[in-house]
Formats: C-alpha cells, structure tokens, sequence
C-alpha cells in the first residue's frame, strides 16, 4: 500500500470515491481540551437539487413553482415538517429523526463561489478551496489537516490510513498523507451516465468512446432480466437496482466510520456518492432522486452506528457542487443551478435548525430568473466546522485553507 500525489484527471472525477487521511496524532488544542474530534466529509457529485431534498414548502410560490412535482406536507408521501418552513424528502426518515435531537442540521440557499455551470469545475472550486476552477492540484481538507497544531508531526508510515473507492477526491489530495481502499463491488453505473460518458468521449477521446460504446452493446445484449437500472423510476425495475445502490452507500459510509472510530484510526476524512444529476425524471418524490435521498439516509444510519462510542465527537458535512434550476424541466428534472442544500450530522452537532436566509422564489428573486438565489457562502459553513471543531485558526482558513476567503466569516454555534 503506498502513498502517491493523486493528482486528478477529467475522466477520474467522473467516479466516485472516499479517502481518509492519515492522522497519527490528535491536534493539540482538541487534546488539551480533552477531546478527539472526528470530521467526514461527503461530496455528492452530479448537483443535488436542494429544493426536491428540503422544500420551502411555507414560501407562497413553492407549489406554483414545481406545481405537482413539489414535496408538500399533505403528498402521498407527505414531506416531514422540520420547521413551520421547511420539509424534508419523505426518503429519509433516519435524517429527520437526527434532526428532532439536535443531531443534524440544514443550511439552505448556500453555494460555492462558482456560479457557471460545468460539473467538473464546480466539484474542483468545491474540493479546492479556491474561488477559480484549475487553481491547485491539493485540496482544503488535506490543507487544513496540515496547518492544525498536532501533539507531533504526521508521520505518512506509522499512521493508519484507508480510501474508499478508486480514485481520491480532490478534497483531500495534497501534502497530508492518503491511503485507499476499494470496495469489493463498485456502483454500476446507469444508462444515462453511461450515455453521457460515451458523449464525453466522444469529442475528447474517440478511441476510448469506441471500446465503450461496444462494451455498452455487449451488456445490452447480455442484460439479465430484471436487474434493473440503479437510478430508474421504473417500479419493476426498483427492488435490485435500488438495492445495490442502498447497499453501496451503507458498506462505504459504515467503512469509513468504523475506521474514524478506531483509537487509532484516522480523525478526518472524505468520500464521494454519484449520480445526482437529475436532469431526466427527477422524481423528487417517487424516482430516482426519492431513491438516492433514501440511499443517503441509510448512509447516514450506517455512520452512526458504526461510529459507536466516538458518535458524540463526530460531525458529518454532505455538500454539493451546485445546485439545480429551480423550475422543472421539459423531461421532468432538473437542470445545472446554484442555490442547494448542505447536511450537516453528527452527535457534536448543536443541530434541530435549518439555517437560511431564504431569497424566495418569484421570478425576480431566482438567480438569473432560474436558480434559487444563493445566500450563504458554504465556505462559511466548512471554516465554521474547521475553526470550532477541529481548532483551525481563523487566519489560516482565510489564507491557506480557503484562500482569499478573509471576508467570508466563519459560521458559528455550529458544534457545542
């Protein structure tokens, strides 16, 4: 097992994957206080749609807005209230029961600085830290890892490390050590990623589209009977292939606690889940987003409980590269936004709120009269976590971990 400079490629960030850093030794201010702080951050590529996943179902235009596409209160299945505001997706009862204990909180209408529209370079502005896309190879995880005070130096081979999945995500890359691993059995990937890939291909790499383009026919022809498209909406298509979906997002989240939790496993890490670009048959309430919603929250139960003991110290952020168009689509989805949702659990959390400054949803209050208009800066959020949980210095976020970033302040209250 080895270490090596992760440097990632366009093709790469099309997969998903986690990594956890090396850390051999606790930051100093944590251990003086007498605590051994866990963080584990969650990228979920593709764009969440923040509205389909928390609706403002108390905002006077959200119905108007997705008419009878949008989550209400009294839908079959109704939206669970979390406040006299907001609601969330039916799918995901384990987060909504978190959120009822103080366990979990929402911050809605939040974005990156990024505000185009391209996957790649969202996910890279998100994992980076910097305000531009292509600006560095490392990310503000593994940035922030080094410049937090340690009872002694990081010590690449005497430490435990473990990466879940392929390919290690931007956000933990850089000078901090990295391990992977590699789950037994990868998320196959849907016919729209497929297809989508193959269009990539395409125009940048024809050799590569034509291996795949014969490898997509060969399924076809050889496809099982009733194992189903992981993603569709299609109910005799749903039991398997949302089940390999659920049981993916359940093996790599509880991976990746039960290494946080050991005494001497690593304290910070990241990982990625795919598959939220809802451009066709969203289906916030029924298709495929209801599913991968429900695949998260079991995500979510498989990481506390297999934290155990250290569930108390932990704190869990579930953040996007952007949002997606407030309106529904001519095929029944969504397309590429800004405003979107960030979760945030864990038992370190002071949780039971949606924090959001909301902009409303009339025409002339969506960005660009499309997209929920975005209020908070998510680098507000992250400096937040990293200066009061983990004891980053507040002047370090602003020059090394989110450079530039001096006039976006770090949120408070965000852990007790």
């Amino acid at each position: 097992m080895g270490f090596d400079n992760h440097l990632p490629t366009r093709r790469e960030l099309l997969v998903g994957s986690g990594a956890l850093f090396a850390w051999s030794q606790m930051p100093r201010i944590a251990r003086a206080e007498g605590r051994d702080p866990r963080l584990l951050v969650v990228v979920l590529r593709g764009a969440l749609d923040g509205l389909g996943a928390v609706a403002p179902v108390g905002d006077p235009d959200w119905v108007g807005l997705r008419g009878d596409r949008a989550l209400v209160l009294d839908g079959k299945p109704p939206a669970l209230p979390l406040d006299s505001f907001f609601a969330l997706n039916p799918a995901m009862p384990n987060l909504h029961r978190l959120y009822k204990t103080g366990k979990a909180a929402i911050v809605h209408a939040a974005a990156t600085p990024y505000r185009e529209r391209s996957h790649f370079d969202g996910q890279d502005v998100l994992e980076s830290g910097f305000t531009k896309p292509g600006a560095t190879a490392s990310g503000w995880l593994n940035r922030a890892l080094l410049a937090t005070e340690s009872g002694g130096r990081v010590d690449p081979r005497g430490s435990r490390a473990l990466g879940i999945g392929s390919v290690t995500p931007l956000v933990v890359r850089g000078s901090a050590p990295v391990m992977t691993w590699v789950p037994q059995k990868l998320l196959p990937a849907s016919e729209d990623t497929q297809n989508r890939l193959l269009d990539l291909y395409q125009h940048t790499d024809p050799k590569l589209a034509t291996v795949l383009q014969a490898r997509m026919k060969l399924a076809s022809l050889g496809g099982a009977p009733g194992t189903g498209d992981p993603m569709s909406d299609d109910p005799t298509l749903m039991p398997p292939g949302i089940a390999r979906v659920r049981a993916y997002f359940a093996e790599a989240a509880g991976t990746a606690a039960r290494y946080l939790a050991k005494p001497d496993g690593p304290r910070v890490g990241a990982m990625g889940f795919v598959g939220w670009d809802t451009h066709i048959a969203e289906g916030a309430a029924s298709g495929q987003l209801y599913n991968l919603l429900g695949a998260l929250d079991g995500a979510f139960a498989a990481i506390e409980s297999n934290m155990g003991e250290v569930w108390g110290e932990t704190v869990v952020a579930v953040v996007t590269e952007f949002g997606r168009t407030a309106r529904i689509n001519g095929t029944q989805g969504t397309d590429h936004g800004t405003g979107t949702v960030a979760f945030l659990i864990g038992g370190a959390l002071t949780g039971g709120r949606v924090i959001a400054d909301w902009p409303g949803l009339k025409s002339a209050q969506l960005f660009e009269d499309r997209d929920l208009k975005p209020t908070t800066d998510l680098r507000a959020v992250l400096k937040g976590l990293l200066r009061d949980h983990l004891r980053v210095e507040e002047k370090v976020l602003a020059d090394a971990v989110f450079p530039g970033s001096a006039d976006v302040k770090p949120m408070g209250g965000l852990v007790g």
